[in-house]
């Protein structure tokens, strides 16, 4: 049972790894749905499914209209993804525990070899950003040649999500450690941030109040999604700031 006082800690007291995202300078052009579907190996699953809802994507951009026909306008737009969240309503629904929280790095991850295609966890999940595989997708010629070695290939039944690229942070830490320090602040960054054109999207370590990332969020003007829940997500928005 989660105490009072756990739900009351800020989610840079509980992640390691952070997002900050400007939904006033995010254009809506969905480079980051691209990067992240080549980056981590993302099925393309045609029009069929597509019509029913089944897209694979780790990332969706969300628009939103306010207003009364004619005096319609789109609000900014939001790029959404996992949250990373301290405290994941996600984990404690799986009976397989396929999605765990990693002690190490703080963030949610997904056993896919653990995985039974259950769903509760994407049933459970009140930002609704996981992917269930309803068939062994196929890749068209010559796309199989893009596929990432240093991500798994899913199969059909496995639960997937996005994992804020952890194949770049083993990579660098596998790195930094080989040379004797520590991950320096920029060193790299997500398939997402790295291919938005506007800048919209900074990724980095949270609990290290020199980088970047960090002090974004502790500007003030910041929010979380769906804060209220309680979940501690490591996801932070601007906008009208």
């Amino acid at each position: 049972m989660i105490r009072p006082e756990e739900i009351k800690m800020s989610a840079e007291e509980t992640g390691k790894w952070g997002m900050v995202i400007d939904q006033d300078i995010c254009t809506g052009c969905q480079a980051c749905v691209a990067a992240c579907a080549m980056e981590n190996n993302l099925a393309f699953v045609g029009e069929e499914d597509s019509g029913y809802g089944r897209s694979m994507h780790w990332i969706r951009i969300e628009r939103f209209w306010e207003g009364e026909y004619p005096e319609v306008k789109m609000t900014p737009q939001q790029p959404m993804l996992c949250q990373q969240c301290g405290h994941a309503t996600c984990e404690p629904v799986c009976p397989a525990f396929a999605t765990v929280h990693s002690q190490a790095e703080q963030l949610n991850l997904q056993v896919y070899n653990r995985c039974v295609g259950t769903r509760y966890c994407a049933n459970n999940c009140p930002y609704q950003v996981r992917a269930f595989n309803w068939r062994d997708y196929k890749r068209p010629e010559p796309l199989p040649n893009q596929l990432n070695p240093d991500v798994t290939v899913r199969r059909m039944g496995v639960m997937e999500k996005c994992t804020f690229c952890i194949q770049r942070i083993f990579k660098a830490q596998d790195k930094a450690k080989s040379e004797g320090r520590e991950v320096m602040d920029g060193e790299f960054t997500t398939a997402c941030a790295q291919a938005c054109p506007a800048n919209a999207i900074v990724f980095g370590r949270v609990d290290q109040p020199e980088s970047l990332v960090s002090q974004l969020m502790h500007k003030g003007h910041g929010v979380k999604h769906l804060e209220e829940l309680g979940t501690l997500p490591n996801v932070t928005y601007f906008k009208g700031g």
